[in-house]
């Protein structure tokens, strides 16, 4: 039964991890793209507004030569002069238009670039946890010794089948699992009791209400429970939990929920 497990969680965290490689090529590019596009426009109405003020400058003095006794061709030069500022204000706001999105080319290009930061940071985590399903595998296959603790750990929120799997494999460890789903059926006045009779607590931080977190994360604290926050509800998270620990004995492994 483990053995199916493990299959499918791999199959489902290799896509995920393709996806995710995926899409921080994409975004990468585009922006790439975007950024070229833009420096190109914004030079090209840099060399149109230098024409203009040139060509404005030798009309003027051309006309001031020949017309300076003509009234009409006065008349004819001021009304390219007032053509040229016309144009030469036009090319400007173009510029300023230019600049305006390249800025906000360059903000989308630091959001993407932290996008593909986080993107890299968690198909790290899914590389580690995929090996940690296999080695899980592994194990059962070999009978070799398990990789979880045989402690009675409380798991706070989470998917129903995931907290199947968990039970399953801590028992197969010598352990015991007890479970609170967080308040969506539970109530929760059970959470005391069950941190009580716990040696480590654990949540997933993508499958539990907010105010659940913080009164596990409390209760842990005043009892002395040491508690992990899961990166996720995949049972790859929870077997990645423990090997990060690095032992069999309880302890501490907190970081800040968002």
């Amino acid at each position: 039964m483990l053995s199916h497990l493990v299959g499918a969680a791999n199959r489902a965290d290799i896509r995920r991890l393709t996806a995710l490689e995926e899409e921080n090529a994409a975004l990468t590019a585009k922006v790439e793209r975007q950024q070229l596009r833009l420096r190109e426009a914004i030079t090209s109405r840099d060399a149109s507004i230098r024409r203009l003020g040139a060509l404005a400058a030798q009309r003027a003095v051309e006309q001031a030569r020949t017309a300076t006794d003509d009234e009409d061709a006065l008349a004819g030069l001021r009304q390219l002069v007032a053509d040229l500022q016309a144009q030469l204000g036009t090319e400007v706001a173009r510029r300023e238009r230019l600049e305006r999105r390249f800025a906000e080319a360059a903000e989308a290009s630091r959001t993407a670039r932290l996008r593909a930061e986080a993107a890299e940071a968690e198909a790290r985590a899914l590389q580690w946890e995929l090996a940690l399903l296999e080695s899980a595998g592994v194990a059962e296959s070999a009978r070799a010794q398990p990789l979880l603790p045989a402690l009675r750990v409380l798991y706070v929120g989470g998917r129903p089948g995931c907290v199947e799997q968990a039970r399953d494999l801590l028992y197969a460890a010598g352990g015991a699992l007890l479970a609170h789903d967080g308040g969506r059926h539970d109530h929760p006045s059970l959470l005391p009791g069950l941190v009580g009779r716990a040696d480590q607590v654990v949540f997933p931080v993508d499958c539990v209400s907010h105010d659940a977190a913080l009164t596990v994360k409390r209760l842990c604290r005043q009892l002395g429970k040491p508690f992990v926050p899961l990166r996720s509800a995949g049972i790859a998270s929870f077997l990645a939990a423990f090997a990060a620990a690095g032992a069999h004995a309880p302890r501490r492994f907190e970081k800040d929920f968002p």
